[in-house]
This record gives C-alpha cells, sequence and structure tokens, in this order.
C-alpha cells in the first residue's frame, strides 16, 4: 500500500515538474519591432526578426497558446497559381481564384509551423524586410526550427505593437549598415510569395 502511495505521488510530482517547466517556456511576438523571442525561465535564449501580416491582414493581437505544431504544413487559402508547364502565372494567389486549364493552385508551403489564433501561426518563410505576409508571422528556416523544438502545444504565445505601415526595412533594428541577409531577394526560399 505504501509503494503504491509512493508511486502515485512520485507521478503526481512528474506532472507538476512538467507543468511547470512547460509554465516557464513562453514566445513574445513584438509587431512594432519586427521581432520574436523564444523565452525560458523569464531569460530570452533566441532572439529573430520576422515578417508579420501586412495591412488588410494584420496579425492579431492578444494572449495566445500553441495549438498545433506541424513540421511541413500547407495553407488551404494561399499559394500560387501555375500553368499546365509549371511557370507561376499568379505568385500571391487565393485558393478561390480561377485557375487556367491546364494550370493548378499550388498551396504555400509553411514548414515548421506553430499555430496559436485561427489560421495564423509561426512558421519557416522569407522575410522582405517589412510586414508581408496574411498574418502569419514568418521566420527564417533556423529560427523557425529552433523556436519548433523548443515549444510545445500549450506553450503561451503574447503578440503585442503596432504594425509600421509602409516599408519597414529602413527602421528594423535586424538592419545592418543598410542590409540584412533575410532581406536579399537573391536567397528567398522557394517559399517567398507566402
Amino acid at each position: 500500500m505504501i509503494v503504491r502511495l509512493f508511486r502515485i505521488a512520485s507521478v503526481l510530482l512528474l506532472i507538476l515538474v512538467f507543468s511547470s517547466l512547460r509554465a516557464q517556456t513562453a514566445v513574445e511576438i513584438d509587431l512594432q519591432e519586427q521581432a520574436a523571442y523564444l523565452i525560458q525561465d523569464g531569460r530570452v535564449v533566441l532572439a529573430t526578426p520576422i515578417a508579420s501580416g501586412r495591412y488588410g491582414h494584420l496579425t492579431p493581437t492578444g494572449s495566445f497558446k500553441i495549438i498545433e505544431k506541424e513540421r511541413n504544413h500547407y495553407s488551404s487559402m494561399y499559394g500560387k497559381i501555375v500553368n499546365a508547364r509549371g511557370n507561376t502565372i499568379v505568385s500571391d494567389a487565393d485558393a478561390d481564384m480561377p485557375v487556367p486549364p491546364g494550370g493548378k493552385f499550388v498551396p504555400a508551403p509553411m514548414r515548421y509551423f506553430m499555430r496559436f489564433s485561427g489560421a495564423n501561426g509561426m512558421h519557416a518563410g522569407y522575410l522582405p524586410g517589412y510586414p508581408a505576409s496574411h498574418g502569419c508571422v514568418r521566420l527564417p528556416e533556423e529560427n523557425a526550427i529552433a523556436f519548433f523544438n523548443g515549444i510545445d502545444v500549450g506553450t503561451p504565445v503574447t503578440v503585442f505593437g503596432r504594425t509600421p505601415r509602409g516599408r519597414y526595412s529602413e527602421e528594423s533594428p535586424w538592419m545592418t549598415r543598410g542590409r540584412s541577409p533575410f532581406m536579399d531577394p537573391r536567397s528567398a526560399p522557394p517559399w517567398w510569395w507566402r
């Protein structure tokens, strides 16, 4: 009987320990600074530039939690339209746009997707240096992987600040002498249209 109570107490203690560890990890997204922070035990362990939602598709502000993680997610709403030869004819397409005969709608890849509000989440994507998405928070792929591995479903996410207007790159704290490795279109990954 005592051994059984000890085992039950040990399991409950482990549950409490893992719950408190999970509560000590959080994500903060600053729309004004176009930055995201992975926080563990009250300290920033990773800071990264982002590209949040542009005007007309703003990233929602508030307190959220990670509700889903998917390594190889695809958008059901946005992507591109290609013709029968596979050439892109509409690079920023909605799923309900007409497609020419022989063509098709190609959903946008959103690798390392971490959903936190409705259809919005954090994922790997191209950063042009200003808010440019349809509401998601794009991260450089290496940082998206680190966030994906560092958080769990249930991790708190706080989104705050005001989305800057216009081309953000001139004001970006991530800029170095007017250039950033995250903003060179020549290095744009295949999901740049997101």
